[in-house]
């Protein structure tokens, strides 16, 4: 299912869990877990509160599912709830320095990237990833809502609350560090996973 087609079915299993349908609230689980998880991931590199997130996440969609708006599509308003609950989970636990997104141990990344082996496109990916923990937490929480998550410029100011302009600067810093960084990691040798 993709486009207009899934954006149907997560709003009608939202209306229905709104009304405390377990299985079309399932069924959201089921499309988020992965998406979020990822995400939360990239954004704090620790598994464990990666679980936790999720799980604060999804109970937040299942008492708040009666209450969306239909404002914007129900993956942006679920990007929104992971994003603000990755900060206060970043917040609450006082963490004094910010572990990078390479710091994620290659089983956790393989279970929410399916994409994830040992092919040809490894080196690449090891690379995208070593680059983009090199990338400021609001950049690559940015990078990852735009291009992994799919959420347009205008979507990713909602869900972060602030102006486009921030996230399309926010972009273009990234892109730029990105070229820098890129070329300066397929120089070294990689190190054994």
């Amino acid at each position: 299912m993709k486009g207009a087609d899934l954006d149907a079915a997560l709003a009608a299993w939202l209306q229905a869990a709104g009304l405390g349908d377990r299985a079309a609230f399932e069924q959201l689980y089921r499309h988020f877990q992965p998406r979020i998880k990822r995400f939360v991931l990239r954004g704090c590199a620790r598994p464990h509160l990666a679980d936790e997130v999720l799980n604060d996440v999804m109970w937040v969609v299942w008492k708040s599912a009666g209450s969306f708006r239909g404002e914007s599509r129900v993956t942006t308003w679920v990007n929104g709830i992971a994003y603000r609950c990755l900060l206060k989970a970043l917040r609450d636990r006082e963490i004094k320095e910010e572990v990078n997104a390479s710091a994620v141990p290659d089983v956790e990344l393989a279970a929410v990237e399916p994409f994830f082996d040992d092919g040809p496109d490894r080196e690449l990916r090891d690379w995208v990833t070593q680059a983009l923990a090199a990338l400021p937490l609001p950049q690559r929480l940015t990078v990852e809502l735009a291009y992994c998550q799919g959420e347009t410029c205008e979507e990713i100011a909602r869900i972060m609350s602030c102006p486009t302009g921030t996230v399309k600067a926010r972009l273009m810093r990234a892109r730029e560090k990105l070229k820098e960084l890129l070329p300066a990691l397929a120089q070294r040798p990689m190190s054994a996973s």
